[in-house]
């Protein structure tokens, strides 16, 4: 009976699941962050160049 537990436990994929598509949105939610703060950086530089050409 305890063997059958252990089995089924170690079949069990729910929770790497869950793990697996936490980390992949943890993964999507930087690279959102990285590429919002470069094209802010430059949109900012680029307001800059616009405002001092008028």
């Amino acid at each position: 009976m305890f063997n059958k537990l252990i089995a089924a436990y170690v079949r069990e994929e729910d929770g790497a699941t869950a793990i697996e598509y936490g980390l992949i949105a943890a993964g999507i939610a930087v690279a959102i962050a990285v590429t919002v703060g470069l094209v802010g950086t430059d949109l900012d530089a680029l307001f800059v160049s616009i405002q001092d050409a008028i």
